[in-house]
Order: structure tokens, then C-alpha cells, then sequence
């Protein structure tokens, strides 16, 4: 059904107008701004809900201009008002952000929302509604908030709206436009959780590769537990660094996309996700040992940390990184009591802290190509590749000469039956950590290295081959 233009055309917010809710979003910015006043959160809402949203408002800054917009409806909301359309911006959220908004996208010629006193949901809104263009108009909105609206409304465009919500419309009103809901399939889910970063704790496994202790049933078991606690564990911390860094995300070329940034999946089911993933982690670890349930906690506190502060500071972020990848490491051989080499701590702080900076001189360089100067939420800027740039090669080639140092130590002579077949490893270390830094230079890098290292067949083969020498250094003998 084609809409009216003489008809004022109401639009709701959140979850219609952005697919985000701005409250959720504002309590984050919240955080964000002033930690502590979230402890005064439960004292706002016993004040009633319009205080508790004019609370938020007064003490955050919502940035509207990053907010993600669902352009179908933005463009037909642009058509309606270059015929002359009256249209309204109508929502519970505060009148502040309200404001900001249309402010931001100049297509509204009112705003109705609410005040410090007045909620404006529901049967509210209709009357607000009403009062100010009479009976006649037309409304978009996208809950079952917004069912007494649409019955007393000419039309409807419905936007998002669940399967029992639109046919319960359809029966009282005529549609005008449709906008179809977002499916929340399982690959989606999985997107958010990130389950691709768990290859980075196949580390866990390490040490039990180092000591080829294979045949050991107990050991694999505890490991295997291990990995999906650090998986669940890893998984919530990635959704709550997701949603922390929002603005940050949503300014990023790539980031953008991801389910939290662009409002593809809920903030609230997000933190639902997040903190059962982190309850099955610790639940797993604290199976699998004491001290490995502690050892996950570090890691915890360590990468809380990191996305609440230390992220924010150069060169600190790189060195964090390349620390929690150590510490995955050292939390594979406690949990299947096996100490950790001395040489293999060593080697993983180097190549772990290049393939950080790998990832952070891939972000310049395209800031580069981008014609832009300074990240987002990090300190960094594109003149500071001259920098970073040999400290990353450099960082890869001490890597390879403790490597080379492991090859000569008295425990590696006596552990493989030919160690001077690890020298082909080292060949491939030089060739495969070079390679990354040379897709780096040619803007083809992934956001991760690990990441990139999986879908590159010339990563994938030189990596089989490494380990392929490996198992052949220890088992043959050369003559």
C-alpha cells in the first residue's frame, strides 16, 4: 500500500528508526564516562523510569551520529518528506537524545519523547501522538509496545516486527511498508562469539606437543577441557570488548559490521550470551584443576583490563597482547602439570608481540589508504609505521634466533633424535613470519594474523610443513 503524503507519518526510535536501543547504549556510554555512577543505577529506577532515563541522558553523551540507522527506512522516510510529508519522531527514549537524533538526520519537523516526569511508551505515546496531530496518521514501530498505536493509527509500516506482532497488526490496519525482521541464525551467534579466535587456544596444546606426550589419556583429557574453558571464557570476553568498544567498532571500515556495531544482534541477549559463556568456562576450569581455574582468572582480569585501559595506550596494547598469548601457554602445561621450556616462553613473547604489531600496522596502513591519520580508540597514528614497522621485523627475527639458540641447547639434543633437522624449521619461521609482514605492506593482511594465517594456503602449507619436520626431527634418526 502506498502512503498518503498528506498524512503525518510517526516514527519510533528504537528498535525501528536504529535497530539499537539507545538507553542500553547510553548506560554503556555511561560506564564509559563515569564508572562510578553506575553503582547509582537501582537508586535512578526507583524513581520511576522517565527519571531513570533522564538520569542517563543528563550524566552520558550518546554519540548519534555513530549509531547504526536502517537506511531502507531512511530513504523512504527522505522520499515522504521531499513530498511534503509531515514527520515525527515519537519515543520513550529521553527528549535529549531524541533531539540529537533529528538533530543528526534532519527529517523530522517534531519530536515527541520523554521527559524527566513523563514516560512516553505505549498508551502515552498514542495520546501524545494525538494531541499533537489528531486521529488521523500513520505510525512506525517495531514492538508489541506499539500494538494500542497501530490500532488507533490509519496505516502502519511495520519494521522488524516479530511473526505474532505483524499478523496481529495486519488484522486492524493496513500496511503501508514492510521492513522484514532480522533472523538471529546460529551464524550469527557464532560471528558474535568468535568462535574463529578459539584456534588461538589450541596454544593450550603446546606444551603437550613440546613434551610429546600424545599417548597420555589423563593429560589429553584435561587439556580438552581446558581449551573449551578458555574457548567459553575467551568467547565472553570478546562479546564484552565488542560492546564496550562500540563507537570505536562502528568507525572502523571492517569492525563495522560485526553484530553488536551494526545492531544485528541485541545488546541484552549479547550479555546474556557473554555471561553464561563465562559461567561454563570457569565451571570447566575449575573441573580441570586449582591452579588452572586461577590461571584463567588471570587471564580474565588481564583482557578486562586491557578493554577497559590498556587497550587505549601504544605500544602497551601490543606487549598485553603478546603477554596473553604466553599466558595461554603457561596455562596448557599447568593444567596437565608439564613445565613450561624457559626457550618456548621466549619464543612466544617475540612472535606473539610481531604478530600484534602486524595487526596494528595493518589497521594504519589501510587508515593510510583511507587518507586518515589517527585511530579510533587507540593511540596510534599512521606516521608512527616508521616505528612500528621495524619493531614488528625485528621482533619476528629475535623470535627466529631463540629458536635457533633452542636448536643448540643441551635439552633439545637430548629430547630429539635429530635436532639439526629443526633448522628447516627455522627456515620456515623466517619465510612464513616475512610473508606476513609483506601482506602487510600490500594491504591484504586480515585484522588478525591468525586469522589471515588460516585462510592463507601459503600460511596453512608452510605451517604443516613446520610441524611435519618437527615430529620428524624427534622420531627419525639421521645417519
Amino acid at each position: 500500500m502506498t502512503g498518503v503524503s498528506t498524512t503525518p507519518l510517526i516514527v519510533d526510535l528504537d528498535g525501528t528508526l536504529t535497530p539499537t536501543d539507545t538507553l542500553v547504549e547510553s548506560i554503556i556510554q555511561l560506564g564509559k564516562q563515569h564508572p562510578f555512577d553506575l553503582f547509582k543505577l537501582p537508586f535512578w529506577l526507583l524513581k520511576g523510569r522517565a527519571e531513570f532515563k533522564a538520569s542517563i541522558a543528563a550524566r552520558s553523551t550518546l554519540p548519534v551520529s555513530n549509531l547504526p540507522y536502517r537506511v531502507e527506512l531512511i530513504d523512504y522516510l527522505r522520499i515522504e518528506k521531499q513530498s511534503g510529508r509531515s514527520l515525527i519522531l515519537a519515543t520513550a527514549a529521553n527528549i535529549n537524545i531524541a533531539n540529537a537524533v533529528a538533530a543528526h538526520l534532519d527529517l523530522f519537523d517534531t519530536v515527541l519523547a520523554s521527559s524527566e516526569n513523563h514516560n512516553l511508551k505505549g498508551s502515552a505515546k498514542l495520546t501524545a501522538i494525538q494531541q499533537a496531530v489528531g486521529p488521523d496518521f500513520v505510525y512506525a514501530g517495531d514492538s508489541q509496545a506499539d500494538l494500542p498505536i497501530w490500532q488507533a493509527a490509519k496505516s502502519a509500516i511495520l519494521v522488524n516486527t516479530s511473526n505474532k506482532v505483524g499478523n496481529t497488526v495486519r488484522k486492524s490496519t493496513p500496511i503501508e511498508l514492510e521492513i522484514p525482521a532480522l533472523k538471529l541464525d546460529l551464524k550469527l551467534w557464532l560471528r558474535a562469539m568468535r568462535v574463529h579466535q578459539w584456534f588461538k587456544n589450541l596454544l593450550l596444546f603446546v606444551p603437550l606437543l613440546t613434551a610429546f606426550s600424545f599417548h597420555d589419556i589423563d593429560r589429553l583429557l584435561a587439556i580438552t577441557l581446558a581449551f573449551f574453558a578458555f574457548s567459553f571464557t575467551a568467547s565472553a570476553t570478546y562479546m564484552g570488548n565488542d560492546l564496550w568498544d562500540l563507537d570505536n567498532d562502528r568507525a572502523h571500515p571492517r569492525k563495522k559490521h560485526r553484530p553488536f556495531a551494526s545492531a544485528q544482534i541485541p545488546i541484552l541477549k549479547g550479555l546474556g550470551l557473554a555471561a553464561v559463556l563465562l559461567i561454563l568456562g570457569l565451571t570447566l576450569a575449575i573441573n580441570v584443576s586449582l591452579n588452572f581455574f586461577w590461571m584463567l582468572l588471570l587471564y580474565l582480569a588481564i583482557t578486562t583490563t586491557y578493554t577497559w585501559i590498556l587497550k587505549a595506550y601504544v605500544l602497551i596494547d601490543v606487549i598485553v597482547l603478546s603477554l596473553l598469548y604466553t599466558l595461554r601457554i603457561i596455562a596448557g602445561s599447568i593444567a596437565m602439570n608439564i613445565p613450561a621450556s624457559s626457550w618456548l616462553l621466549a619464543f612466544s613473547v617475540f612472535i606473539f608481540f610481531s604478530l600484534a604489531l602486524v595487526k596494528r600496522c595493518s589497521e594504519l596502513v589501510t587508515l593510510q589508504q583511507r587518507g586518515q591519520q589517527v585511530t579510533h580508540g587507540r593511540d596510534y597514528r599512521t606516521t608512527d609505521l616508521v616505528v612500528l614497522w621495524p619493531l614488528g621485523v625485528g621482533a619476528a627475527l629475535s623470535a627466529v634466533v631463540v629458536f635457533g639458540l633452542f636448536i643448540s641447547a643441551t635439552e633439545t639434543q637430548v629430547r630429539y633424535a635429530s635436532p639439526q633437522g629443526l633448522w628447516l624449521v627455522a627456515i620456515g619461521l623466517i619465510y612464513w613470519l616475512a610473508r606476513l609482514w609483506i601482506k602487510t605492506a600490500r594491504e591484504e593482511m586480515h585484522d588478525d594474523p591468525l586469522v589471515f594465517a588460516i585462510r592463507d594456503i601459503g600460511s596453512r602449507l608452510t605451517i604443516l610443513a613446520m610441524i611435519v619436520i618437527t615430529l620428524a626431527a624427534h622420531f627419525i634418526t639421521l645417519d
